[in-house]
């Protein structure tokens, strides 16, 4: 072993999960973590509200299946706040042993070289986070894959551009690998209890704290489960409120980036003929640098197979995109809130 390879391994982790419920394959995504290249020690801490949750059946399997790993269940009804999720993730940080750590979504899985990637970052002590983008390459028919190619086409991009243009100053909540240093240095993980956006504040926090925020180059899988198209469209608009009152220009200024609005003010303004010739148009460039930037970037394999859906996706993106300035109601977990302008959380 090379002495930069050593390096790498030397940050023991651990890595919280807040679950309610199963998602699409549980077990596999459990188990990607307990499969790592890796050979520092790793913890893996499950947080449960509830002690009927189907899913602790599943972590209970893991336990069995990877006994040689420190693998820990944490059932705690406790509430912190109104996001029930950080309210699992308070009531099982106790048990959390490292000082690197790092929070997964419960529908996450990852590569074999996820935690090295990650954590070779680490290195520079400037860095106080680390987030991982996220993609979905399987899809459960037209619903799923509409829901993917956000990630292609929208989150992404946008992603990147903001990094370009303003620099990093949020966090995507799939996969965020942080300093402990760094959570003390903003109060905690119960700061965050209040907010619906709690991977925004915390990027959003830790970068105001003077630590450095990464976009590490790996991109972990969010494995959708089928669903149906109002399920979706209902999360795209609670996803499309929460940025629009976390991070208002941006949110403001990525509208005038949707093929949507081109396709729109073609149609209103020019000649028939000569505006459905230049929609044609755009989507043939669209079709090609989407599919380039699906296959050779994102990895994701979605066009051009599913090329169709684009210009569905664009209107319907637009018109989330303004349907996010008609009101602050949510709903998430089956409970509806309000978000007020300062991104918290409240019941109507």
């Amino acid at each position: 072993m090379s002495s930069g390879q050593a390096v790498l391994d030397l940050f023991p982790v651990s890595i919280m999960k807040p679950v309610k419920g199963l998602d699409e394959d549980s077990y596999e995504n459990f188990a990607s973590f307990c499969r790592q290249d890796y050979a520092a020690p790793v913890q893996l801490v499950f947080c449960f509200a509830q002690p009927d949750d189907p899913a602790i059946d599943v972590v209970q399997k893991l336990i069995k299946d990877f006994p040689d790993h420190d693998i820990i269940l944490n059932i705690d009804p406790a509430i912190h706040g109104p996001n029930y999720k950080v309210s699992n993730l308070v009531n099982g940080f106790p048990k959390a042993r490292y000082d690197l750590l790092i929070i997964s979504d419960s529908d996450i899985r990852v590569t074999p070289y996820f935690l090295k990637s990650v954590t070779s970052h680490f290195v520079d002590p400037a860095v106080g986070l680390v987030m991982s983008p996220y993609r979905s390459s399987k899809v459960h028919g037209t619903a799923t894959a509409f829901e993917a190619l956000a990630f292609t086409g929208e989150m992404i991009p946008n992603v990147v551009t903001a990094m370009k243009l303003e620099g990093l100053s949020f966090a995507l909540g799939a996969a965020m690998t942080f300093r402990r240093e760094a959570l003390q240095d903003i109060g905690g993980l119960i700061t965050l209890a209040d907010y619906l956006a709690d991977d925004y504040q915390l990027g959003n926090r830790i970068k105001k704290a003077g630590w450095r925020l990464i976009l590490d180059h790996e991109f972990v899988e969010s494995m959708l489960k089928p669903e149906m198209i109002s399920d979706i469209l209902s999360r795209q608009l609670r996803w499309s409120r929460t940025m629009r009152v976390s991070r208002t220009g941006g949110y403001l200024v990525s509208g005038i980036t949707l093929p949507g609005l081109a396709v729109i003010m073609a149609l209103l303004t020019g000649p028939f003929n000569a505006a459905l010739a230049a929609i044609f148009l755009l989507y043939l460039v669209r079709l090609a640098v989407s599919t380039v930037f699906s296959r050779r970037f994102v990895k994701d394999n979605l066009l051009p197979s599913w090329g169709w859906l684009l210009p569905i996706r664009d209107l319907i993106a637009f018109a989330t995109w303004l349907l996010a300035f008609t009101g602050n109601s949510v709903r998430w977990r089956g409970f509806r809130f309000n978000i007020l302008p300062d991104g918290k959380l409240s019941e109507p």
